[in-house]
């Protein structure tokens, strides 16, 4: 028998949804939605964000035709900003989910087999946490060249131990539980058993560093790029930018301000967003 919802009852649910959802999410989301919208249309948006107006140099927020004025090579800095949201977001994202992916894959298999496996694995970790981070990006990127990518993948290694010993841990919780002795007297394979059975129950985990991880990598990868490192002098890049906005701060503050602010804000909407995510995850097991 169909059941059908009147549009009062369904105006009451969806309001009733809607108010379980606290504001600081809903503007998070939604600022992430903006700079979603950067990262995919900055082209579209800003086709000229790297050209430059040497003969106009720097100017201050609030002259005509430059909301936020330009830096000390006649680029508008709003541009700037817009087309700064593709290497400053997508670089993170790569390396948070690099990170996790090389975390399940390894955390996972240490805790399953544990053994001579789970010993070698343990150790690498151990080895690379006890390192500064930023310090041996620094010096690895620094070696290697330092491109924007490079840079990425030296942060995917660094961030990869703290995932990996989180999933380990949550892996070896799970191994004594009933429906993990039930799988094994069915006879199901490690693999099948862990990618099935287990997982689920450890992505509230997963989300939640994942989101984490988004927001340090951010943080991380704008700071290298505030040092020289990853993106070229001349890309449109929130940590370049604020690097080169440092030097006109008399002549024009936002210049580098406004990439500050979008680094700040991001990193934190992420994290918020990344909380109320894990905490929806965790109430529906």
């Amino acid at each position: 028998m169909a059941v059908s919802l009147s549009p009062r009852v369904l105006g009451r649910g969806l309001g009733s949804a809607a108010r379980r959802v606290p504001g600081s999410v809903v503007l998070s989301v939604a600022f992430l939605g903006l700079v979603a919208v950067c990262v995919l249309f900055s082209s579209v948006l800003v086709p000229g964000a790297l050209d430059q107006h040497v003969a106009l140099g720097v100017t201050p927020a609030g002259t005509p035709g430059h909301l936020l004025g330009t830096d000390k090579v006649g680029r508008d800095v709003l541009a700037l900003t817009v087309a700064g949201a593709r290497s400053a977001v997508v670089g993170p994202l790569v390396i948070a989910v690099g990170s996790m992916a090389a975390g399940l894959v390894f955390g996972m298999s240490a805790a399953w087999w544990g053994g001579a496996w789970d010993a070698c694995v343990s150790r690498s970790c151990e080895v690379l946490l006890s390192l500064p981070v930023t310090l041996l990006a620094i010096v690895v990127a620094g070696v290697i060249g330092g491109s924007y990518w490079v840079t990425v993948g030296v942060l995917i290694v660094l961030f990869a131990p703290s995932d990996i010993r989180m999933i380990r841990s949550a892996t070896l919780a799970q191994k004594p539980q009933p429906y993990i002795e039930a799988t094994r007297v069915l006879g199901l394979s490690g693999p099948r058993i862990l990618g099935i059975h287990v997982l689920p129950n450890i992505t509230p985990i997963v989300w939640a560093n994942l989101f984490v991880n988004i927001a340090f990598a951010l943080v991380s990868l704008s700071g290298l790029s505030y040092l020289g490192l990853g993106v070229g002098a001349q890309d449109a890049d929130w940590g370049r930018q604020l690097a080169d906005g440092r030097a006109i701060l008399a002549q024009n503050p936002a210049a580098a301000v406004a990439s500050g602010l979008a680094i700040i804000i991001t990193a934190t909407a992420i994290n918020i967003a990344g909380d109320w995510v894990a905490e929806r995850q965790e109430g529906e097991r």
